[in-house]
């Protein structure tokens, strides 16, 4: 599956005031968005890292969350007189793709396509590059920009292979993505995060919640039986700490399940608890599981008490409902209709 999004503000759409809420919202000090300011308009700097008077965790945020110069220049014509022309192109061309790592999954989340036929086997490292050739293929594109580990299986439940490709796919003899554009979806696994995080690679780690209490979460969620969010949340501190990069928690909206105001509550007050950010999924309804996508006032009324409470969040755009996109759901038909 691939995308083209990018939802990110660009930092020429915004104000003087709106930079400043975004600063305050990210929390940082006020002051930061007078310095970068200075850096964009008098300095005419635009990458963050070059920010020298800006801590190296605020220019990460600032990578992370803002886009800066995204157009290029196609020609640049000068003439005799010193007149300047240059055509300029922007391309909002990001090619995402969400592979998988293992054949079925073991996970068994209750809502999930994926689990239902249980685990059939682990992919090789080789195997998840060969899905991101496919698609740049038959997309017909230069190079994927976006690589995520999201789709069957538990990416760190086959930890050396999905290491191996995460190195493939960076390498600049390789496909040359960026680690900053690869994320590696788990349901929750302390050790492996932590082993993951003591490898340093830049590479963003997506924790499935899907439930902000132990006891919901471990009703949805087999595998959270013996693991609790308190040490999820260890975790997650560990890995920042080790990298840098926040983590993203992914939470899947499930009509009258857990998407109502009192469980959006729960998930600011366990937001807060480390350095992350909040991506909201509208479930995709599968086949013979008895779970609804919530409506469209519910899942903006439960992004508004996330942003009220100071949490960055985000509604992931829904694709490929009509072909079975979603995790396992490929499968899941094939396997059904034989």
């Amino acid at each position: 599956m691939w995308s083209m999004l990018d939802s990110r503000p660009h930092i020429f759409d915004l104000d003087a005031d709106e930079l400043r809420a975004l600063v305050d919202q990210w929390g940082m000090a006020s002051y930061r968005a007078d310095q970068i300011l200075d850096w964009i308009y008098r300095k005419h700097t635009f990458e963050p890292a070059q920010m020298m008077n800006l801590p190296a965790k605020d220019r990460l945020v600032l990578q992370q969350r803002l886009g800066f110069s995204s157009g290029h220049i196609v020609r640049h014509e000068v003439a005799s007189d010193g007149v300047q022309k240059l055509l300029l192109q922007w391309s909002d061309s990001r090619y995402t793709a969400c592979i998988s790592s293992q054949i079925g999954c073991p996970v068994g989340c209750k809502f999930c396509a994926s689990g239902l036929g249980g685990l059939d086997g682990n992919l090789t490292g080789g195997q998840m590059v060969e899905q991101v050739r496919h698609l740049t293929v038959l997309q017909g594109v230069e190079r994927i920009s976006h690589v995520v580990f999201m789709g069957m299986g538990e990416p760190l439940a086959n930890f050396d292979a999905v290491v191996r490709a995460v190195r493939v796919l960076s390498a600049d003899w390789g496909f040359g993505i960026s680690g900053r554009r690869i994320t590696i979806s788990t349901v929750g696994l302390p050790s492996q995060m932590r082993r993951l995080a003591d490898l340093q690679l830049p590479v963003t780690l997506a924790l499935s919640m899907h439930a902000p209490d132990d006891k919901l979460r471990r009703e949805l969620i087999p595998w959270a039986q013996n693991v609790s969010i308190d040490e999820l949340i260890d975790a997650g501190r560990y890995y920042f700490k080790c990298t840098g990069r926040e983590v993203t928690l992914e939470y899947v909206l499930l009509r009258l399940v857990n998407d109502q105001p009192v469980h959006a509550q729960q998930l600011a007050k366990v937001a807060k608890q480390l350095r992350s950010n909040v991506n909201l999924i509208r479930y995709n309804e599968v086949e013979g599981i008895p779970y609804s996508r919530p409506s469209s006032h519910d899942t903006h009324r439960f992004q508004s008490i996330l942003k009220d409470a100071g949490i960055n969040t985000h509604i992931r755009a829904s694709r490929g409902q009509d072909i079975a996109a979603a995790c396992g759901q490929l499968r899941h038909e094939r396997v059904a209709t034989g």
